[in-house]
């Protein structure tokens, strides 16, 4: 147990932690903020103010979905920094392994539960090809799906996002909904 002297007082760094989390664990499951503070025995101000020191983003659940991208780590990467929700990026051999790696049926119900998931999303940013981005579009709700053309349909090669253009996209998604 890590403890540290502050003044007069002994803290133990281990309980600040797991109040912490239970903290956030409980207002992840739903939980007020009140309803929280009065179980831990905190003020509620303490609870807004510790949600707001860890903030990475304010808004809707957003996910990123696209392939073929050959600069798919920096994507990938960039995404999980601005705090997206959901991140699924492929390189064209990695669609092709995915699509061939598994029977039809398999195939199938995989897709479905994907975008049975995909619809708990406010927005769901798709990178891929013309044709990919009017059926991604078909399968969500209306107003949900920002698509961004990497090319014409059939693609057969990776390409190249942009992190700067996408990051500020996902940044200007952040800035409407709050």
């Amino acid at each position: 147990m890590e403890l540290l002297r502050i003044g007069e007082k002994l803290v133990s760094i281990g309980r600040i932690h797991r109040t912490v989390e239970r903290i956030l664990q409980l207002r992840s499951q739903g939980q007020s903020q009140q309803e929280v503070a009065d179980q831990i025995g905190v003020d509620r101000t303490f609870i807004s103010r510790l949600e707001g020191l860890g903030e990475v983003r304010k808004g809707g659940r957003l996910a990123l979905i696209g392939f073929p991208v050959g600069n798919k780590e920096e994507i990938e990467l960039m995404a999980r920094q601005e705090g997206v929700d959901y991140v699924l990026v492929m390189t064209d051999d990695e669609r092709w392994d995915f699509a061939q790696d598994r029977s039809g049926v398999q195939l199938v119900n995989e897709l479905m539960v994907m975008f049975s998931q995909l619809r708990d999303y406010d927005t769901v940013i798709f990178l891929g090809s013309d044709m990919r981005i009017k059926l991604v579009e078909a399968m969500l709700e209306p107003g949900t799906l920002l698509g961004i053309e990497l090319g014409k349909s059939p693609m057969q090669e990776d390409k190249y996002v942009d992190p700067r253009d996408l990051q500020a996209v996902i940044r200007s998604l952040m800035d409407t909904s709050n």
